[in-house]
């Protein structure tokens, strides 16, 4: 089988290095997310990893990010058997064949064209599975998301690289559009982007970080209609024990200090009516 060739560069390039985290976690005696299809699309990739600075040692790093943002899309799924699906910046991330939700969730992944177009070609189709070419933040898209159901809105590794105005604008048009749902998303507080420039990953892409959270107060007024379901920090996470001994290290150290304890923050949001 020949390799597809890829070329990105900005926050699509970031998502390769998320892709290779998840692919060599698999590979690990102990995989924290055990994710075959993104060890399989890597093995399908022409692409010099080396570039993404993630290694065998810190993938979990992604990877407990991402089994959080799994479980908590599970439950939602679990009370919500029929509902819309907006898995926003998706990359080439499964998380739609890891979690396979029933007949009745239609599911739409959403990213750059030149994305979209690498997730159609190096995954399998599904006949409630849709990849959207398009930015997440042009409003034209979620005009054909049918709006009867409720829905679950997924951000991982997404809001820090929108402005604030376009980010809170994307939160709006969601809580407006559906009867109910939930926002599931991770963000850095403002001391977090500050700090970009000791990311690897976003500085080897040449992104910028531009929007920074520091708190749940900060979309409650922003967003009218929403309600907080739970805000956890970093080291607060049920993944976060799986991660090694340094990064345990690090988190008890980040505790002590409220600005760097909350620079990495998972959010969960209800809005719409009482279920």
């Amino acid at each position: 089988m020949d390799k597809v060739a890829v070329n990105l560069s900005g926050p699509p390039q970031t998502m390769l290095a998320t892709l290779y985290a998840k692919a060599l976690d698999a590979g690990l005696a102990n995989p924290i997310l055990g994710d075959r299809y993104a060890e399989e699309v890597v093995r399908r990739i022409d692409y010099d990893w080396s570039q993404t600075s993630i290694t065998a040692r810190n993938c979990a790093s992604v990877t407990t990010r991402t089994a959080h943002f799994d479980t908590w899309a599970h439950q939602f799924l679990a009370v919500h058997p029929s509902a819309v699906v907006l898995h926003l910046g998706c990359g080439l991330d499964s998380r739609y064949f890891r979690l396979r939700p029933g007949p009745a969730v239609q599911w739409y992944d959403v990213d750059h064209p030149e994305v979209a177009a690498l997730f159609t070609r190096l995954y399998p189709t599904a006949a409630n599975h849709h990849v959207i070419a398009a930015s997440v933040t042009d409003p034209a898209w979620l005009a054909d998301i049918p709006e009867d159901l409720p829905a679950l809105l997924i951000g991982e590794g997404l809001t820090m690289y929108l402005s604030e105005p376009d980010g809170v604008g994307l939160l709006r048009r969601v809580v407006d559009r559906f009867p109910s749902g939930e926002l599931q998303f991770d963000a850095f507080n403002r001391l977090g982007i500050k700090s970009q420039w000791i990311n690897t990953v976003v500085r080897r892409s040449g992104s910028t970080l531009r929007w920074g959270i520091d708190g749940p107060d900060d979309i409650l007024r922003a967003v009218p209609g929403t309600r907080l379901l739970a805000r956890v920090r970093w080291f607060e996470s049920d993944t976060f024990a799986r991660l090694p001994r340094a990064y345990q290290v690090m988190g008890r150290l980040m505790s002590r200090v409220p600005a760097l304890a909350n620079m990495a923050q998972y959010h969960r949001y209800a809005f719409g009516r009482e279920c």
